[in-house]
């Protein structure tokens, strides 16, 4: 098989968008992947600390959800069924009740919405605005909800805020915890917002938050803070909404994030891993009081996918019918907080950041941090940055990676640190 990708390569200078984004630090042509390695058309492995951005938590191709997806499509099941009533969606909702929501107590009803997590995000601002009616969202400092316009107008980011090409309104950012100085509670700025009627602040239809800003930089939230923040909510009439499209499906070591909080939210999207195989797919959960949408009012052609229906069934049965599975979880991001702490001691001032499987390393600069990942590259792993500056080395590896192939990624990365903090020399000469 000949290994001259250069025809291929090219087709992507020549016809895909400059919005794309991830090949540009990745410059391979990936052709297979299996668990947690890919490996490219010259034949070369790579060992994933990325996974689709917390979309292949389960690992490239798990051999389970394969089978079933392939028996599935052999017998001509549904490849697309609009929001139609199929055995697959009924198997994925049956699994998801038994052995997700009614072992935490939760009532939620499950809308499917539009295959992005921005979608859902959408669909949760829309869905608090019908209920209260009120328009004003809270969103936080460096959160990151998606870049469709409603979505995007709760995120922080200002690059990404700049491409939108118009006003983004109807939200009100405030503080994340930690964000301002000293020692201060910004949930103390966050209440006295809302309770004086002078502070400019129009009462909030909801307050929507991450409880770890994955994008944002590995910012985590206290339990303290979110149950403060749970119960400004209630208090003021608003929505509890809790972003989980990155952090949950066991993303900080549970499968919602905010399970060992004391917080019940009235909406949590999600996305990404929900479907367990990387296929788009993406769901509000709504307590049943709020689920007041008519019939396709909030819609899409591809609401619900049917093939991801077939795969999530069988991710939630794998995995998460065992209590052992979140037993090995607690035990990895031990390990990963012991690696990454190797890593921000040979950088003065860094820091450990994050929670669970969704951990990372703040070295004080985007071009540090950008350098050790590109060096980690071409030793073999596949790894970001995050952060408004791009400052975090940010470990998001299939929650499924062997401790064995932790080490091997860790020792990668540590070498790539080392490299590059050694002098730009050495880093030229590649």
């Amino acid at each position: 098989m000949s290994t001259d990708t250069s025809a291929n390569t090219s087709v992507f200078q020549r016809r895909e968008s400059e919005a794309r984004s991830y090949c540009r630090g990745f410059d391979a042509v990936f052709t297979k992947a299996t668990g947690s390695e890919v490996t490219d058309a010259e034949g070369r492995s790579y060992i994933d600390f990325l996974a689709g951005c917390s979309s292949l938590n389960y690992g490239h191709n798990d051999a389970d959800m394969k089978a079933a997806l392939i028996d599935h499509i052999s017998r001509d099941g549904l490849a697309h069924g609009l929001d139609l009533h199929t055995d697959a969606k009924a198997g994925f909702l049956s699994a998801f009740e038994e052995h997700i929501l009614q072992p935490r107590d939760m009532d939620h009803k499950v809308m499917f919405t539009g295959p992005t997590g921005a979608n859902a995000v959408e669909a949760a601002m829309k869905l608090a605005r019908k209920v209260t009616g009120r328009t004003n969202i809270v969103s936080f400092t460096n959160g990151f909800h998606g870049v469709t316009m409603g979505a995007l107008a709760a995120t922080g980011n200002g690059y990404h805020r700049g491409g939108a090409g118009a006003d983004l309104s109807g939200v009100t950012r405030m503080p994340y915890d930690g964000y301002l100085p000293g020692t201060g509670d910004t949930a103390d700025y966050l209440e006295a917002m809302l309770s004086d009627g002078s502070s400019g602040v129009d009462a909030p239809a909801a307050i929507l938050l991450e409880t770890v800003q994955g994008e944002g930089g590995l910012n985590v939230a206290s339990k303290a803070w979110v149950k403060r923040v749970a119960d400004l909510a209630k208090k003021h009439g608003a929505l509890l909404i809790v972003d989980d499209i990155q952090a949950g499906c066991g993303r900080t070591g549970t499968f919602f994030s905010f399970e060992e909080m004391g917080v019940t939210p009235d909406i949590v999207t999600m996305a990404k891993s929900i479907s367990g195989f990387g296929l788009p797919m993406a769901l509000m959960l709504v307590r049943p009081e709020y689920d007041i949408f008519g019939p396709a009012e909030h819609n899409g052609t591809f609401r619900g996918n049917t093939h991801a229906f077939v795969t999530a069934k069988v991710a939630i049965e794998k995995f998460w019918a065992d209590p052992a599975f979140q037993t090995e979880l607690a035990e990895k991001t031990q390990l990963i907080q012991e690696r990454l702490t190797e890593l921000a001691e040979l950088v003065p001032g860094a820091k450990l950041k994050g929670r669970g499987l969704m951990q990372g390393v703040d070295v004080g600069s985007g071009e540090l941090a950008g350098a050790i990942c590109g060096r980690a590259f071409k030793g073999g792993l596949i790894i970001e940055t995050s952060g408004n500056e791009d400052h975090v080395v940010k470990v998001l590896a299939p929650i499924t990676t062997s401790k064995e192939t932790f080490t091997k990624g860790f020792d990668i990365l540590l070498d790539a640190a080392r490299d590059v903090l050694s002098g730009p020399s050495k880093i030229a000469a590649e």
